[in-house]
């Protein structure tokens, strides 16, 4: 049974990505297309998913050199030594910056506090 396929622009309204980003990550070796006998760019449909994989990894940080470097063991369902230790250490760098934001949304309530009540000596727009 042949795997339904997808164009190129179907692929982009389906993940919400544009299709200069789904062009990137071909060239990036993140994302893989056949063509079509008029050269569209095809994919299979488990793309959908490997585009909100990628997208996922983005949003939490990664950088594409890193993401093709994860993807192989996403794929084969294994992981080496080497890639837990790099998954770890991105893992680590999320939850600094998370307690980063956590600080700085407690600083903002507590201004957002000592601000609400009224003051003589501060003019409110």
């Amino acid at each position: 049974m042949r795997e339904i396929t997808v164009r190129i622009g179907d692929l982009a309204s389906m993940t919400r990505v544009s299709v200069r980003a789904l062009r990137y990550y071909e060239e990036q070796g993140l994302l893989a297309s056949t063509r079509s006998e008029s050269g569209q760019r095809l994919y299979e449909n488990a793309a959908v998913n490997r585009v909100r994989l990628i997208q996922q990894l983005y949003g939490a940080g990664l950088s594409s050199k890193t993401i093709a470097e994860l993807l192989p063991c996403v794929d084969a369902k294994v992981s080496t030594p080497e890639s837990r230790e790099r998954l770890a250490a991105e893992r680590d760098r999320i939850n600094t910056q998370i307690a980063e934001l956590i600080i700085a949304r407690d600083r903002l309530d507590d201004i957002i506090d000592a601000t609400s009540r009224p003051n003589p000596e501060c003019d409110y727009v």
